[in-house]
């Protein structure tokens, strides 16, 4: 491990969030029994609460789940009923999926309080096991008590055991998720235990449960008004994860409690709406940074569910974010990233894809963001993060971000001046970054985007630099995309809906690259992609591409 790398990570960090990083490494693990259960209290819930099942419910279906076959990532295991917890063999975002029990939604009441008895057997307080975790604990409460205090209420009330048997376990959990609250990480982890503690403590009337409220409601006063940014975006600057955000507000929202609500119903439009600026005319994401299919509900439901309106057409900005969309209602879509990688203290979710963007045309994905297919450090995963596998400009082999291992960022890359314009017709969009600095020639990466309706974009690239260097820009297309007739100046594209005419200028060559598309976990397809090079000092290239 680069010592000199290792600094350039951890200067970025927070003080809280070294001195539990130390905290959580030094301290012996233990999760002991709380021994403030007693008796299954009253809820505070209404009878009316209706909460909207997790994404993770259409990847299982009851049959599969009851013959012991789960599948999670796109990985299916045969693991029995109920489950053998602690496969070891298995990867840990899969065993973190198992221990979120987002596959109890599907199955009857009965079957559900087979698998919850089982867990609670199998996982007594003072393990130290998987399903301890902080964030698989946080996943865990809000599915338990949304199904049994909310679904399966009233057989849950019934059955007297299980509810003192459910009280107890869930009492344990909480009170060790607040005690062990996710301040090494911040970002999405501790917005996640907070919606857990505040969700959980709003169920029950004990004095336990006020604490657990306390808590949480007093973390998503700190961190909502920084998490969701003034345009309405996630600050990690993932859709995938601003998914789960107005997800778990909207659960929040959906307990009825009047201090929850208050709370949020000031981020519910504002996160829907920069969400639709962020989906593509087919109902998915966009997939900048960390963001895959099929792991949270889709966009269109959640914006429904907010109130807004979907799918809005116009050009949007999204300053903040550093996102710039436009719609057409032919099905023609943008969205150009021009943002920071994510928050200095927690950019584990971004890639190197400054000036990248995704581009559809007649409702069709055809340039693409490579995606992400594992969260395992390796190949793979240095490659879904890299600067090649986006659409934008790779000088000397380098990323214009340091990422490393799974989740690592040292050297930081800043957009700057950025400038946009929206006219009737399109819009324009120009900036340039510093990511190269530290290269030999001290390179500088500018990048102008025009847009117009019809489904013509242009990008114009310029680097300057003190000493020639070899710049590549790439354009990964839809694995159903095909290339034909590239020439020294153009070539045709071809795509489910129809084609488009590739023209370029300023580049010494042009020839197809090896690329790699993951919209999903564990999905790694081969896909056509176009790389535009030069080796000079200073570069002056456009790309333009034009539906026909």
């Amino acid at each position: 491990m680069s010592f000199t790398r290792s600094l350039r990570t951890i200067r970025h960090l927070q003080t809280c969030q070294l001195a539990y990083q130390i905290f959580y490494r030094l301290r012996r693990k233990r999760y002991r029994h709380c021994g403030k259960a007693g008796q299954m209290p009253r809820l505070r819930w209404s009878q009316e609460v209706d909460f909207p099942a997790p994404m993770g419910t259409t990847a299982n279906d009851s049959d599969a789940i009851l013959s012991g076959s789960l599948v999670f990532l796109n990985r299916r295991e045969t693991i029995g009923f109920p489950p053998d917890w602690n496969r070891t063999d298995l990867p840990r975002l899969w065993l973190y999926n198992l221990h979120y029990h987002e596959f109890l939604w599907p199955l009857e009441f009965e079957q559900a309080r087979e698998v919850v008895q089982d867990w609670v057997a199998n996982h007594e307080s003072g393990t130290v096991q998987v399903g301890w975790e902080a964030y698989p604990t946080s996943l865990r409460l809000v599915n338990w008590c949304a199904i049994f205090f909310g679904r399966y209420r009233a057989q849950t009330q019934m059955d007297e055991q299980f509810c003192q048997t459910l009280w107890a376990s869930i009492c344990d959990q909480a009170e060790h998720l607040r005690r062990n609250l996710e301040w090494h990480l911040l970002g999405n982890h501790l917005l996640e235990n907070a919606v857990a503690l505040a969700l959980v403590g709003s169920c029950f009337v004990h004095p336990a449960a006020e604490a657990w409220f306390e808590t949480g409601c007093a973390i998503l006063d700190r961190e909502l008004p920084e998490q969701i940014l003034a345009d309405g975006g996630h600050f990690e600057r993932s859709p995938m994860y601003q998914c789960r955000v107005l997800y778990d507000l909207l659960l929040l929202n959906a307990t009825g409690d009047g201090i929850l609500k208050e709370r949020v119903q000031p981020y519910l439009e504002p996160l829907a709406s920069s969400l639709s600026a962020m989906t593509h005319p087919d109902g998915g994401i966009t997939l900048f940074n960390d963001s895959a299919f099929g792991i949270y509900p889709r966009p269109q439901v959640l914006i429904k569910k907010a109130g807004v309106e979907s799918l809005r057409i116009g050009s949007f900005a999204l300053a903040e974010s550093g996102y710039y969309s436009a719609r057409t209602s032919d099905g023609n879509y943008i969205i150009c990233d021009a943002g920071a990688i994510g928050p200095d203290y927690q950019p584990g979710h971004g890639h190197a894809d400054v000036f990248s963007f995704e581009l559809s045309l007649q409702g069709a994905r055809v340039v693409v963001d490579s995606g992400v297919s594992t969260y395992q450090a390796g190949p793979m995963r240095d490659y879904c993060r890299s600067t090649r596998a986006h659409n934008t400009v790779e000088i000397e082999g380098e990323n214009q971000v340091e990422v490393w291992a799974a989740f690592r960022v040292g050297r930081r890359c800043r957009p700057r001046d950025v400038k946009w314009r929206a006219f009737e017709d399109g819009f324009e969009l120009s900036g340039r970054h510093d990511g190269y600095r530290h290269l030999p020639g001290r390179p500088v990466h500018t990048r102008a985007f025009l847009w117009q309706q019809r489904g013509r974009v242009e990008v114009r690239d310029r680097v300057d630099s003190a000493r020639p260097l070899r710049s590549v820009a790439r354009l990964h297309f839809h694995p159903e995309c095909r290339i034909h007739d590239l020439g020294s100046e153009t070539c045709m594209l071809y795509f489910s809906s129809g084609c488009a005419r590739i023209a370029w200028s300023g580049w010494e060559t042009v020839a197809e690259d090896e690329s790699f598309y993951c919209p999903e976990f564990g999905i790694e397809l081969p896909n056509p992609c176009l790389a535009f090079s030069s080796f000079v000092a200073n570069l002056k290239g456009t790309i333009q591409m034009e539906l026909l």
